[in-house]
């Protein structure tokens, strides 16, 4: 059985993360999102977590030494063993580099890219709304009260259009050399987010399942090559 090792990628308002938690939830294995693990090191106090919270007591961003690290260690877990998906990592093309060392003589590695225009992405961002107590987003985004903790949902200070455009900006600059290092792989695909969640989902599953078979063929081609 081929395990499935996913990285999500999409920029903000693609749906990356509701659609990560989903695909994760579907087939059984965790959705490693790099933020919820940064917290829980924190909260462990393991030096990993208390270098990290040195740093962001600071304010300033961790390194990808450190990120690496806690992605490596979170990796290392047994519920791992029938594959992931990972939420905001990589970052940068040194930390997907990285990435590659971890996941070495593992089964492979697929990336996702969830695409969406810009404006759909302006039109998701502005309208969306977040609990003000917990951070949950709104699902479905008519819900007047969060489902997790019964607060109400509020607009975020950085979704007026004008930071909106500026983070999609920042995000595209900073994340096109990330595309660019996994889009010739035969392992990347890129889905078309813009449409209804539920056809985004099955696109989804249709992309990394289609991968994981062309490498399940390969590994069987490789099994029955005559030994020279």
């Amino acid at each position: 059985m081929v395990a499935l090792n996913v990285v999500m990628m999409g920029p903000p308002g693609a749906g990356k993360g509701t659609q990560a938690d989903r695909f994760a939830r579907s087939r059984g294995i965790p959705k490693i999102s790099t933020g919820e693990i940064l917290r829980e090191a924190v909260q462990a106090g393991t030096e990993l977590g208390r270098r990290a919270k040195a740093i962001l007591e600071r304010g300033e961003l961790v390194s990808d030494d450190l990120m690496v690290g806690i992605v490596r260690e979170r990796l290392g877990r047994p519920d791992t063993a029938r594959g992931f998906v990972l939420d905001g990592f990589p970052r940068t093309v040194a930390q997907a580099r990285a990435l590659d060392g971890l996941v070495a003589g593992k089964d492979p590695l697929v990336v996702v890219d969830l695409a969406v225009a810009e404006e759909e992405l302006v039109r998701r961002l502005t309208s969306r709304k977040v609990c003000g107590t917990c951070g949950a987003n709104a699902d479905p985004p008519s819900d007047t009260a969060c489902r997790r903790c019964g607060s109400t949902f509020v607009q975020r200070a950085d979704d007026r259009e004008d930071v909106v455009r500026e983070r999609l900006r920042v995000y595209a600059r900073d994340t096109k050399p990330l595309i660019d290092f996994y889009r010739d792989r035969p392992t990347f695909r890129s889905v078309d987010g813009g449409q209804a969640p539920d056809v985004v989902a099955a696109a989804l599953a249709s992309a990394v399942d289609g991968v994981a078979a062309l490498g399940a063929a390969r590994g069987d081609e490789a099994r029955q090559e005559p030994s020279r």
